[in-house]
């Protein structure tokens, strides 16, 4: 009798294994999309994934990296989504966009801007709070030489201090290669910060306590609805001199303002084939500039998490993301919400 209950018990263990086994293999793999690190991408992120979960039904996750081992991770289908990808700026997107293994989709945030940036009180004074100008000359990076004293670098006082971007950025290649072009490195230090959330503390400190700063800083984002900043004048663009800016290699970099952004959500060739769906919804997402700052700027004066952002703005604007996707879609977000 023993032995039959064994046996019994043994036959129903496995079935309930095979069971499991051919649930686990009927559920599709999760969607991986690039864990963005600063504000506007983690929103966005967390919006995409919503609508794709909870309207088209795949599940989603994140894995984290920084621009240039996510834009690589993509050409390999390693992740297959990236929320916000400034398209055509780094050498390692364009070789994969002309080789076929990535897409950009979509013109997401029309108006996105990018440069280096000084508090206007820097310019122009502040006499509600008893600040002078410290640089009323100051329009171009080719001013920047006569006024390294105001920017003054505290390890290194015979220098100024320009914020770069955190390492690991395309834009921390390219305002690199713009320190030298524009012959900078002998009279400013590239400080990079360790993250976007620690140069954006930095540059938001300084401001509150009157302090001048050099920065370099990207909209959309909180800081520049936060506070009134001038962004500094830099050569017309040139196609050719900005490659020299975007590849780190380069000796002899020319300078030039940056690229035109372009905002688009990268996807990989294999997402590209398997989800036409989500490739028709990624090409309609268009967030408006204005409205994206706004709420960037409440998110980070709050802490709120970009989760719990993205859940109240498709509660809060569904005429905006409503007119992405088809109405049966949109309905089935509305329900989940």
């Amino acid at each position: 009798m023993n032995k039959i209950k064994q046996l019994v018990g043994g036959s129903l263990l496995a079935l309930g294994m095979l069971a499991q086994s051919a649930h686990a293999a009927d559920k599709p793999a999760p969607i991986h999309f690039g864990d963005i690190t600063w504000e506007s991408g983690s929103l966005i992120t967390e919006v995409l994934r919503t609508i794709v979960e909870k309207g088209y039904g795949y599940p989603t996750d994140t894995l984290p990296g920084s621009t240039v081992s996510l834009e690589a991770a993509l050409a390999k289908n390693d992740i297959q989504v990236i929320g916000e990808e400034w398209a055509g700026r780094s050498p390692a997107w364009v070789k994969a966009e002309a080789e076929g293994k990535v897409f950009g989709l979509g013109d997401i945030v029309k108006g996105a801007s990018e440069g280096w940036w000084v508090p206007e009180f820097v310019i122009k004074g502040d006499p509600a709070k008893g600040i002078k100008p410290l640089a009323p000359d100051l329009k171009s990076v080719a001013d920047l030489p006569k006024y390294k004293d105001v920017f003054k670098d505290a390890e290194s006082p015979d220098k100024g201090r320009f914020l770069n971007s955190p390492s690991g950025w395309t834009s921390e290649i390219v305002n690199t290669q713009k320190l030298k072009a524009y012959g900078l490195n002998d009279s400013y230090v590239n400080f990079r910060t360790g993250s976007g959330a620690a140069l954006d503390a930095e540059i938001s400190s300084s401001i509150r306590r009157g302090k001048p700063v050099l920065f370099y800083y990207w909209a959309p984002t909180p800081l520049l609805g936060r506070f009134k900043l001038i962004k500094l004048e830099e050569p017309p663009f040139d196609a050719e001199a900005w490659k020299t800016l975007a590849d780190a290699s380069n000796p002899n970099p020319r300078g030039t303002r940056s690229l035109t952004p372009k905002l688009a959500i990268g996807v990989s060739e294999p997402f590209h084939k398997q989800y036409p769906e989500l490739v028709t919804f990624f090409q309609k997402v268009d967030f408006p500039i204005d409205l994206l700052n706004t709420t960037l700027a409440d998110m980070s004066e709050k802490r709120e998490e970009p989760k719990a952002v993205a859940q109240a703005f498709l509660k809060n604007h569904p005429e905006i993301w409503k007119q992405w996707l088809p109405g049966d879609v949109a309905d089935k977000v509305s329900k989940a919400l």
